[in-house]
């Protein structure tokens, strides 16, 4: 069953148009890679599912919660937003509390949960993340990777029906990379929808159901993620795979 449909989805910035006419649907429980180049639309698609960016034409709709470009309410965006969360690029933690109170703070703020009770929960998804030790610290002190891990922490603990990710590795070191990788991974083990934006090509390969390609605004293909993300193969999309596949070979 589709947990998300997106009908004939345009966004204009300013002057430019961002998004064109985009129609997709997400199955409940798959992952969804979304891929091109940079300043194609990819992130713009993200933030409109999170109605952090709103659709100048078209709507969609989000476990069965809908919305229309012409007509979207305050009641209708707290809604969208307790359906799904985006986990960003720079993490977007509080900086001004520690590991645990960022990942309560979802239950505290939306009243979700009594103090205890969120404590407790946080306790627990920081732990089966692996970052136990660092509960107290504060986020200046945390590697990329440990940040990155404690926002996904923060996304999960309200239990979303999708998870969005804006390339969650982009600001991360080489060698920080893989643990957050793992955790992504493990998610998609455990069936949680999530829909990610990412240049991570082999990884996308591995464990997204679908992929689309956007470019210019416009979602050039989409179809199962081992066909679309292939190498082989001639045309625009087989291009854009193989240039980032090459980005870390030495040139000669």
């Amino acid at each position: 069953m589709a947990l998300i449909k997106i009908k004939n989805l345009s966004v204009i910035l300013g002057d430019k148009q961002a998004l064109k006419n985009v129609n997709l649907e997400v199955e409940e429980g798959s992952v969804t890679a979304i891929v091109g180049p940079s300043g194609s639309g990819k992130t713009t698609l993200l933030r409109t599912l999170n109605l952090l960016q709103l659709p100048s034409e078209g709507g969609l709709e989000v476990d069965g919660i809908s919305v229309s470009a012409k007509k979207i309410s305050k009641s209708t965006v707290k809604q969208f937003r307790q359906k799904s969360t985006m986990v960003f690029q720079q993490f977007n933690l509080f900086k001004n509390l520690t590991a645990l109170e960022n990942v309560m703070s979802p239950l505290i703020y939306n009243k979700l949960a009594k103090f205890d009770e969120a404590r407790q929960l946080a306790l627990s998804i920081l732990n089966e993340f692996g970052l136990s030790e660092i509960v107290n610290q504060y986020p200046v002190t945390l590697s990329g990777g440990q940040q990155q891990r404690v926002s996904i922490a923060r996304a999960l603990i309200s239990k979303p029906k999708v998870v969005l990710f804006d390339e969650p590795t982009s600001a991360l070191d080489p060698e920080m990379v893989s643990s957050v990788l793992n955790i992504i991974a493990k998610l998609a083990s455990q069936n949680i929808t999530m829909i990610i934006v990412t240049h991570e090509i082999e990884f996308a390969r591995q464990i997204a159901d679908q992929a689309i390609f956007i470019e210019n605004g416009e979602v050039i293909d989409q179809g199962p993620a081992k066909t679309l993300l292939s190498v082989k193969g001639n045309g625009r999309i087989s291009d854009f795979v193989n240039s980032l596949e090459n980005r870390h070979q030495p040139i000669l």
